[in-house]
């Protein structure tokens, strides 16, 4: 039985983690399907990251924990790379990928959030790096983490594993809105991506993940600017009408 749904609407991918019952929970199975779905999204403009039932993600499924409790340290080694591989699935998704977070994102959960262009959590969402509360330490996300929230954050959040509201994982950089009406402010989030022109925004995304030079930075522009979608881009704005995209 699939721990995943997923739905094409128009030009969005919408891929809902279906184990309410574990909230979410990571197990082999879940790892293993949201690597494959991030790994082809085909065109899709966006993807839309979700999670059914009243948390977003818990983390860990308590049964894997268990499992994993005996397994050698090569085995581990394994299993951390394949949490891994699903990581950076999201995380170099070409497509813009954004996450609606309820609920509690904590553990692996927030490591989900972390690798997400755009996050919008409803104000009770509580959020946690909580794998200190196990003895363990949150390595296997930390580079996606770091990336959003800095050392100085992660040296709180990291070491103490304490729960922190959305509002605080705004201020920190982990998300960047909250809103009451999550379904509302998703909608207006990929009603803005789908404005964008759809290779411009996936090049933009690619500029934000990773620091370029200015000869790689100067070719890229170029690169756009005379493309076929940048040449439409150009002349819909400054003949005061809609790009063809849109």
């Amino acid at each position: 039985m699939s721990a995943l749904r997923l739905e094409r609407d128009g030009a969005v991918l919408r891929i809902a983690m279906a184990r309410p019952e574990r909230r979410n929970a990571f197990d082999a199975a879940l790892i293993e399907e949201l690597a494959a779905a991030f790994a082809d999204v085909g065109d899709a403009r966006a993807v839309l990251l979700t999670g059914d039932g009243p948390s977003f993600s818990a983390g860990a499924d308590v049964e894997w924990m268990r499992s994993s409790v005996d397994l050698s340290f090569e085995e581990n080694v394994a299993d951390a790379l394949r949490l891994r591989a699903m990581l950076d699935a999201i995380d170099g998704c070409p497509a813009p990928v954004v996450a609606r977070v309820q609920g509690h994102a904590l553990g692996g959960g927030c490591g989900l959030v972390a690798c997400c262009d755009i996050v919008v959590a409803h104000p009770s969402a509580l959020f946690a790096f909580s794998e200190v509360k196990l003895g363990i330490v949150p390595a296997v996300i930390s580079p996606f983490a770091l990336a959003k929230i800095g050392t100085s954050a992660a040296r709180r959040w990291f070491v103490t594993g304490e729960r922190f509201t959305a509002d605080v994982a705004l201020r920190i950089g982990l998300i960047h809105e909250v809103a009451d009406d999550l379904d509302a402010a998703i909608e207006n989030v990929l009603g803005a991506l789908l404005s964008a022109g759809p290779d411009a925004a996936r090049a933009a995304k690619n500029l934000a993940r990773a620091a370029q030079s200015a000869e790689e930075t100067a070719q890229l522009i170029a690169k756009h600017r005379t493309s076929t979608e940048g040449q439409e881009g150009l002349r819909a704005f400054l003949e005061k009408r809609k790009p063809n995209w849109s």
